[in-house]
């Protein structure tokens, strides 16, 4: 049975090695933060970080995790913090959704941008967060990718 390590705990998964890492997360594991999409890695719903990496679980069997630290949208803001994420905070203020269904993976593809780029310009934003929103809330979106990092900015 593999184990993997999820939100900083190891986990037995009884999942069969080739099944994508999404699956072994909501029915193996009941974290139904992480959503499906697609299906095929282009939608961006089911991110998660992988060692702190931006990854589409969907596509990811869960062999290659290995003894990767995978971390979901449940863990992004840790209960002893008391408080959002950056990321999550400026969504709200920024209302960036609307029927929220892809705001998981699109929280967590920004997340890992701004720890890679804590001050992406417009451009970087547009080219790096390729996670698809239907209700086309973009211009919101790079709104509070803009507001999140200036947070971070501030906070450090």
């Amino acid at each position: 049975m593999p184990v993997i390590t999820v939100n900083g705990q190891q986990r037995d998964c009884p999942a069969d090695p080739d099944t994508p890492l999404l699956w072994a997360l909501r029915e193996e594991l009941g974290l139904t933060g992480t959503k499906f999409g697609c299906g095929v890695g282009a939608c961006g719903a089911c991110t998660v970080h992988v060692d702190g990496e931006a990854v589409r679980s969907c596509q990811l069997p869960l062999s290659d995790v290995g003894a990767g630290k995978v971390t979901t949208i449940e863990a992004l803001s840790p209960a002893e913090a008391q408080a959002l994420h950056p990321v999550q905070q400026a969504w709200i203020e920024a209302q960036v959704p609307q029927c929220g269904y892809c705001q998981p993976g699109m929280i967590m593809a920004v997340s890992a941008l701004l720890a890679r780029d804590p001050d992406p310009s417009e451009a970087t934003i547009r080219e790096q967060i390729t996670n698809i929103c239907r209700c086309g809330t973009y211009p919101r979106i790079v709104a509070a990718v803009r507001q999140a990092a200036a947070a971070n900015r501030k906070a450090s």
